[in-house]
Order: structure tokens, then C-alpha cells, then sequence
């Protein structure tokens, strides 16, 4: 296992990497391309960062897109999965469902945007429902595996331990064995349906939201405004993922939490 004379080093190794980029974006930007349009520099995104922080943009927007996220990635989590844990259980849930899952996943999220306007209207819920398309399938795919992948030796001590009910087997003997593959595939969701945001809010849902912004001042061509709101995106995405790994590795997946290298 790593010690945490390791650990703190490479997280140096990690802030050396961010101030890297930050030196050749600024050599990029104020060098090379030496035009603000096509390449805002550091320092003009500072700017642009404080002034709408200043302005109370940023807040609000965030806030939007919270509510957008949260109906998408909620509803995916509540239906995608018991249909993953359905169908990784059982071959006959397996055999009605897997063709309709298949079909369905390969279609983009950005086609449901039509069906999306049309069904809820111009609304949050049509933000989320475009998020929910992106998030359910990795959440369906990865439940399923991780059901499928359980140990047949597992489920026979659980019998023999008196778990006779399919119900008893699933919560006390299958889901903890999962639970890995279960978290994976929320993490996959969770960046999916995060990336889906933009596009979701684009079609006019809301005057506000993270994604709406960024196309809005795109069309001022106010570009520095623009790559702050791309990095917010970015380090909100990195806040999410952080919070979820350490919130399972610390509550649920304690004993996975041995390192190799």
C-alpha cells in the first residue's frame, strides 16, 4: 500500500501539472496566437471569472443547472438500477428486456431532444429527461455486470445461512457483491449525464444554467466569459467525482480500498 508520504507527493505531481498547463496556455495565448478572441489568456479569464462572480451570474446559474442535473441523474439512479439488478438476477427479465435496452442505448441523448420539448415542454424537467437518457444505460450495463459477475459460491452460503428469498439473496448477499461495479457505473453516469448538460440547456429550457450561459456569451463572442464557464464545468465535474469516490471507498467500499502500486 501507498504511504501517505507518497499520496501528498502526488498530489505535488498534480498541481505541478495544472500550473504546467496554466504556463503553456499563457505562452499560447499571449505568444503564439496573440489574439483574445480565438485564445483568451489566463488573466482575461480572471477577469471575466470575477466580474460575473461579482455580478451574481455565476451563482444563479449554477443553481439552474443543479436543479436540471439533479431531476436527470435522480431519475436515472431510480430506474436504472432495479432494471440493471432485474435483469443481471434474472435470464428471463434478461432475455425480455436486453433487446430493448440495445436498441435504445446506441441512440445519442441529443436525439431526444424533439421528444424532450414535445413531452414536457420547455421546462426542467425536458433538461433532465435529455441527462436521464445519458446517465441510465452505464447505470443499467454496469448493475447487470456486476450482478452477472457475482460469485455462484456466494449465493450458496447465503442459502446455507439461511437468505432463501431472492430478496434476502439480493440485499444482503448480491448488492454488497456488486456494489463495485454499481459504483462504476455511477461515476460513468454521473460525467455522462454532466457532459449532456450543455446540450441539454441549449434549446432555450431556462434564461439560466451553466450550458445556457456559455452559448449565450458565445453569441456576444465574449470568449474569455466562455472558458470560465467551460472550466466550471470542468471543476465541478472533478468536485462531483471526488465526493462520490470518497464518500464510497470511505462508507461502503472499505474493504476494496487496497493498493497495488
Amino acid at each position: 500500500m501507498r504511504t501517505s508520504e507518497e499520496k501528498k507527493n502526488n498530489r505535488w505531481l498534480g498541481v505541478s501539472a495544472l500550473l504546467l498547463a496554466l504556463i503553456i496556455w499563457e505562452i499560447a495565448a499571449a505568444v503564439i496566437v496573440r489574439n483574445s478572441f480565438i485564445l483568451p489568456s489566463p488573466p482575461d479569464v480572471l477577469i471575466a471569472f470575477i466580474d460575473l462572480l461579482e455580478k451574481g451570474r455565476l451563482l444563479l446559474d449554477f443553481e439552474v443547472s443543479m436543479v436540471h442535473f439533479v431531476i436527470g441523474l435522480g431519475a436515472a439512479l431510480v430506474v436504472g438500477i432495479p432494471i440493471g439488478i432485474a435483469m443481471g438476477w434474472s435470464h428471463r427479465f434478461d432475455a425480455f428486456l436486453d433487446p430493448v435496452v440495445e436498441i435504445l442505448r446506441p441512440i445519442p441523448p441529443l436525439a431526444w431532444i424533439p421528444f424532450a420539448i414535445i413531452w414536457f415542454g420547455l421546462t426542467a424537467y425536458s433538461a433532465g429527461f435529455v441527462i436521464f437518457i445519458g446517465a441510465i444505460f452505464p447505470i443499467i450495463i454496469n448493475t447487470y455486470s456486476g450482478f452477472r459477475g457475482v460469485p455462484r459460491i456466494f449465493v450458496e452460503a447465503g442459502r446455507m445461512l439461511g437468505c432463501t428469498k431472492s430478496r434476502d439473496l439480493i440485499r444482503h448477499v448480491a448488492f454488497p457483491a456488486a456494489l463495485p461495479s454499481i459504483a462504476a457505473g455511477i461515476r460513468i453516469a454521473t460525467g455522462v449525464g454532466w457532459m449532456c448538460l450543455v446540450a441539454a440547456e441549449l434549446f432555450g429550457v431556462s434564461n439560466n444554467g451553466l450550458g445556457m450561459a456559455l452559448w449565450f456569451y458565445y453569441d456576444l463572442h465574449q470568449m474569455d466569459c466562455v472558458v470560465v464557464y467551460m472550466l466550471l464545468l470542468g471543476i465541478i465535474g472533478l468536485a462531483f467525482d471526488m465526493i462520490f469516490r470518497y464518500y464510497m471507498d470511505r462508507h461502503f467500499l472499505k474493504w476494496q480500498t487496497g493498493e497495488v502500486a
